[in-house]
């Protein structure tokens, strides 16, 4: 599922057309690549969807669109004629395709609106809204990870589940997802990472799998979202085919061309000590650079490293290795642009602030750095 988990990738187009960007645009928001198979068919998501009102979708970090919502809804919203207590609401929600990464199919029998078919997108993870409207209902954030949402949590949900299975699904937390439990069966849960700034960057997710964002957006359509069409992987063993059609293929070149679009975003005014920052900068270059190098700050172009010289380890305890889970056994050097924007860090979430990552920086390299130091490279990183 978002699986969705890394929609990340590599650079080759930079210079495709602008209707490639609104077609990948389009995929990236609208396209279940036919996993309502999974969805409803198989996990019976869609019956549970129906009984749940807008307040309650909200409380487990789904989004809306408000520029969605027809005038006539918003105001609805804003006196109170619509209830955001009424799973009515819901269906009328998903049917405007306002809800971020929930594809609905409502029919409507007798006058009423019923929920029959329901898939999942890219966005779902992938994307937050700007809370201009109210907490949860804004305007899009495509590329920003929803660090709010409870993915295990929603699919738990599903009636088709065993005890063990949805136990699993619920610990994972908010913001977190592991796209490789459903294959290997082994339980840990890695951040959902964000989807812009990638433009440059060549090994596109955590472990460096793949080296363009086709291979990931291949992986997580086919293998979590349930899309119709094949991943084959020699090295880890993992081989899926959903279907006998190919809803997938076709649609990478344009969705990668639109992820690689997508801008870090800036750090807000004021957000940062700009002096601070500046001093904290020497201490980057002295300290952090050789691996956070370059203009993306990663070397991740040129090289992977060990489990032993990674910062995100160790796991939790009792929880295995991710990168031991991954066709390169190996991670790459995270890129940085954008890093104010979503805490927790490392791919495991083990770094809650950005004060805890240089923290963990200093005691495991050895830098002694003062606490001045410290807190310098901390507004240094909150400025990229």
């Amino acid at each position: 599922m978002p699986f969705i988990l890394a929609l990340v990738g590599c650079g080759s187009s930079g210079s495709s057309s602008a209707d490639q960007v609104a077609e990948g645009k389009q995929t990236f928001r609208y396209e279940t690549f036919g996993d309502e198979t999974k969805w409803t068919d198989t996990l019976h998501l869609d019956q549970v969807i129906s009984t749940v009102d807008p307040t309650t979708a909200l409380s487990v970090g789904l989004k809306v669109d408000s520029e969605a919502l027809p005038p006539a809804v918003v105001n609805g919203i804003q006196n109170g004629s619509i209830s955001l207590t009424d799973p009515a609401t819901t269906i009328a929600l998903l049917k405007l395709d306002a809800v971020l990464g929930v594809k609905a199919t409502v029919s409507t029998v007798n006058g009423k609106d019923t929920l029959t078919r329901v898939g999942i997108t890219c966005a779902l993870c992938h994307s937050t809204v700007d809370n201009s409207f109210a907490q949860g209902i804004g305007k899009r954030l495509d590329g920003w990870p929803n660090r709010d949402l409870d993915v295990g949590g929603i699919v738990a949900l599903s009636p088709a589940l065993d005890d063990a299975t949805r136990a699993v699904f619920k610990s994972w937390g908010r913001g977190r997802y592991d796209p490789r439990f459903n294959l290997d069966g082994k339980n840990g849960p890695q951040e959902i990472p964000p989807a812009y700034g990638l433009q440059d960057v060549h090994s596109i997710t955590v472990t460096g799998d793949g080296t363009d964002v086709q291979y990931w957006n291949r992986y997580v359509a086919v293998t979590q979202m349930g899309g119709h069409g094949s991943f084959s992987e020699p090295r880890t063993g993992v081989s899926v085919t959903n279907g006998t059609d190919d809803l997938v293929s076709s649609k990478l070149p344009a969705l990668q061309t639109y992820q690689l679009s997508i801008p870090a975003p800036a750090p807000a005014a004021g957000s940062f000590d700009a002096l601070a920052a500046a001093r904290g900068k020497q201490v980057f270059d002295g300290t952090c650079a050789t691996c956070h190098s370059g203009p993306e700050f990663t070397d991740a172009n040129t090289r992977l490293h060990p489990v032993s010289d990674s910062m995100g380890e160790p796991e939790p305890p009792g929880v295995p290795s991710y990168a031991s889970r991954s066709a390169t056994k190996m991670y790459r050097t995270a890129p940085l642009k954008g890093i104010w924007q979503h805490p927790p860090y490392f791919h495991n979430g083990t770094a809650a602030t950005l004060e805890d990552v240089v923290n963990i920086y200093d005691d495991r390299r050895s830098l002694g750095l003062t606490s001045d130091q410290r807190a310098d490279l901390v507004q240094y990183l909150k400025s990229l």
